[in-house]
């Protein structure tokens, strides 16, 4: 599972002033102060929505976005391996716009979380199974896209033994999804996670109660933090409409699920620092993966 998580316990915003040098730059100009919003005001979407495509039109991989849905606001998140030059030029994004947009440092490196050890196994990486899934009498399950781009068999264990099965879809990146059929009828495969009877699918909010389970780090709980995430991986994978919140994970957890309760929400695709330290996680949406497919829980 490629995956990482972004914590950002020590986070500094380093956007703070762009309005008030934005807006002095557009007096020396001549340029119309009137047409900036009153101050306090919340962007328009229009606005949000353009330098949102700014900031991805430049292709700085280790950044997250979303709207900050209590400003009205774009939050860009640029990790540690962003250089002075990158954020110079993530701040200049905006243009006239920039009292749209804050930017904000964050611990770690922004990474999907793929390594060996236990798990659903393919030649040379180590994932988690999010869920087992149907689709009429064949049985699958579910992991992130980014796990199994160009593995096309899995396995039990790091040995290579015995065959789960193969990959049969992978939709990665702009999504990160992957299907796996259950190929070997010897492998039980359970409509549940750890000692959780799944009954369906959730659809995630700000402020929800949720865990995750990956075979690195076990169960981890936090909370929603933010809904609809762009996410631009290291090699420039940019995945959108991501679930992101404060808990935890490391390499080997990535495409295990994310649940409130005996409901799946997500799958683990990415984020930054760790279990140690703290960290930030995004998440890909399950119902879109199970409504591409046709697939259903069990």
């Amino acid at each position: 599972m490629k995956a990482r998580p972004t914590t950002f316990r020590r986070s500094r915003l380093i956007a703070s002033g762009l309005s008030m040098l934005v807006a002095a730059a557009l007096a020396v100009s001549g340029t119309n102060a009137a047409a900036a919003p009153p101050a306090g005001a919340a962007p328009s979407t229009a606005t949000v929505s353009g330098v949102a495509s700014a900031v991805e039109s430049l292709g700085i991989a280790g950044t997250a976005w979303t709207v900050d849905e209590r400003t009205g606001k774009l939050r860009v998140l640029a990790d540690s391996t962003i250089t002075e030059a990158d954020l110079a030029r993530l701040r200049l994004a905006g243009g006239r716009s920039a009292g749209a947009m804050t930017l904000e440092l964050a611990d770690g490196r922004l990474r999907t979380l793929l390594s060996g050890g236990d798990g659903i196994y393919a030649s040379g990486r180590r994932c988690s199974a999010a869920v087992n899934v149907r689709s009429g009498s064949a049985y699958y399950f579910v992991t992130a896209g980014h796990c199994t781009d160009g593995s096309p068999t899995w396995y039990t264990s790091s040995a290579l033994t015995t065959t789960v099965g193969p990959t049969t879809a992978t939709s990665f990146p702009g999504n990160d999804f992957a299907v796996v059929r259950y190929a070997n009828t010897a492998v039980p495969h359970p409509g549940t996670v750890g000692e959780v009877d799944v009954t369906g699918t959730a659809t995630a909010y700000v402020g929800q109660s949720v865990c995750r389970r990956g075979s690195t780090t076990g169960i981890r709980c936090g909370v929603v933090t933010a809904l609809n995430v762009t996410v631009n991986y290291a090699g420039g994978d940019i995945v959108y409409g991501l679930i992101r919140t404060n808990i935890c994970a490391e390499p080997g957890d990535s495409g295990g699920p994310l649940y409130a309760g005996d409901k799946i929400i997500g799958i683990l695709s990415g984020g930054s620092g760790n279990c140690t330290s703290g960290g930030t996680t995004y998440y890909q949406p399950i119902q879109e993966a199970l409504n591409t497919y046709g697939l259903s829980v069990y």
